[in-house]
Parts: structure tokens; sequence; C-alpha cells
């Protein structure tokens, strides 16, 4: 069939299958054939690749990423789809088409079961509402991946590779410097999309680091730690971590660890590095565990 890349085929499956776009799910359909070679692209996908998309929507990228790739496995959370990508991708053998939340998919068993134990890439495009949470739990689930390619806001690509000191740094750049190399690929205007979403997009890749660039004794630690730091913006670090329910450490910890680093006491999240996140959690876990 003709490329979904087209919107006049996009707007003609759409009609076919009645289908309506749901809010909730945050769907807006790619359209432009230039953005998505560039994603594939980006994602350096080649036969020998396995490849999770999730989100796949009606099938635009998916039909792309099953010419280049080896094995597509495809979750799509929105049971109406499903009949359409069945239509959609039937002339690809190498598409596994999963109706789930990818939340809930035990994507290492995926992993072991159907790709012998070998790393995948992940491609998608996310939803503004869902991408923290599934961009940090294929990391903290320790998925094998060698890398994420993702379309999503174009602040939140620019937060995921912000760095300290600088208004878009926060708990998800530092989140992301833990476990990946960022880069972003391209910036997409709204105009490449049906429907349009109201603001811009960029296509940001993650490439996982076979060992984190830090040594970190509790890394769980350290991100309580992130979390508090930024909790509060504008609060000074001793104050974020003092004030946190996660944690149990007193302002006078959190100073000392702060002097023996060379630190300024009243100095806030936003101006450590993941380097320095990491040392002051080594220091706190050892001179003061958590009670």
């Amino acid at each position: 069939m003709r490329k979904l890349s087209d919107p006049q085929v996009t707007i003609e499956t759409i009609k076919k299958y009645e289908f309506a776009f749901q809010k909730r799910f945050g769907q807006n359909f790619l359209i432009d054939e230039h953005v998505i070679n560039k994603i594939i692209v980006a994602a350096d996908i080649t036969r020998e690749d396995t490849v999770l998309e999730i989100g796949p929507g009606i099938g635009t990228m998916t039909q792309y990423l099953a010419e280049r790739a080896g094995r597509v496995f495809a979750v799509e959370i929105d049971k109406n789809l499903i009949p359409i990508l069945g239509e959609t991708l039937s002339e690809y053998d190498n598409v596994t088409i999963i109706n789930d939340d990818i939340l809930k998919v035990d994507i290492n068993r995926i992993v072991e079961e159907e790709n012998g134990g070998r790393p995948l890439k992940v491609v998608a495009n996310l939803p503004y509402y869902i991408t923290t949470p599934i961009i940090m739990g294929l990391f903290e689930q320790h998925v094998p991946l060698l890398s994420i390619t993702v379309m999503v806001q174009k602040e939140v690509a620019e937060r995921m590779q912000a760095g300290p000191g600088t208004r878009d740094y926060g708990a998800l750049s530092l989140a992301v410097a833990y476990y990946a190399k960022p880069y972003i690929a391209a910036n997409v205007p709204p105009n490449c999309f049906i429907p349009r979403p109201n603001v811009g997009s960029a296509v940001i890749r993650l490439t996982r680091y076979n060992e984190p660039p830090v040594q970190v004794r509790d890394d769980r630690l350290m991100f309580k730690l992130i979390r508090a730091s930024f909790s509060q913006r504008r609060k000074t670090l001793q104050n974020g971590i003092a004030n946190s329910g996660e944690l149990d450490f007193t302002k006078e910890d959190v100073r000392k660890a702060l002097a023996a680093m060379g630190l300024n006491e009243n100095i806030r999240g936003e101006n450590l590095g993941l380097e320095e996140f990491a040392r002051l959690s080594n220091m706190l876990g050892e001179n003061c565990p958590e009670k």
C-alpha cells in the first residue's frame, strides 16, 4: 500500500476506520517522510537490529522501521488502532503488534525469548504526559538496550541535554546524564503532524552507556538527593534535602558534606553536576547513613 507519510493516505485511513483521536493518549501522527527518515538515521537502524517501537499509531513510522530493521515489536495501548495496524502493516512479516501499556510490558522477557538476550533499539513518538515515566522506566528496569531515539516536546528534549546552571537543567537532565549520552538530532514543527500539536517537537537520541560515567555506591540514594534538590527551585541544597520526605539527613549533615567537598553551604541544586551529586551521595551515605 501507499506510505502513510503521505498526508492524504493518513486522512483516508483515519476516515475509513472512523478513527477518533484520543486526547488521553496524546495522539499526533507523523505525516512528513523527511522527519521519519531523520529519526531512522538518528537511530542508526540496520538489518542487524531488533526495534521496540512505542506508540506506533496507525503504523506510519513502523512501515519505515520494518523496511530497515531485522524485527520490530510495536507496542500500542489504544485497542482501536489494532485493526488499522493489521491492515497498514500487512505487507511486513517482521512486525509483531502488542496491544498493551508499555509501562506494563515485560520487555526483558521479549529480549530473552524473542531476541536471544541481545539489546534492543527503542524508537518512539511520545506524548508529553508520559515521556519521563517511559524513558526512566526503560533505564531503571535495566532493559538491555543500545539507544532510545524519540520524538518529544522540544522543551523536554532541551531539558534532557541541559547542563548545570542553565534554565532547563533539572532532575531529568541528571537522570539522562547518568544513563545515556543525549543528542538532539532534529527540531520538528507542528505542521508535520495530524492533528497539529500546540508546541514544537524535537528528535533526541539517548545512547546508553555501558557503564555509568560516575562512581556512586547507591544510585537510589543519589536520585533521592537529586529529586529533593529540585523539588523547590530557588531553595538551597541544604533546605531541599533537609525538608525531603524521602530522606532523613539534617541541614548540618548536608553542610558538613558540602564543606568537605569545598562547596558553599548556600549552593543550590541547579549548580551541581552529576559528578558532584555522586560525591555528595557517597559522602552522606558513608558518614550519616539514612535512619
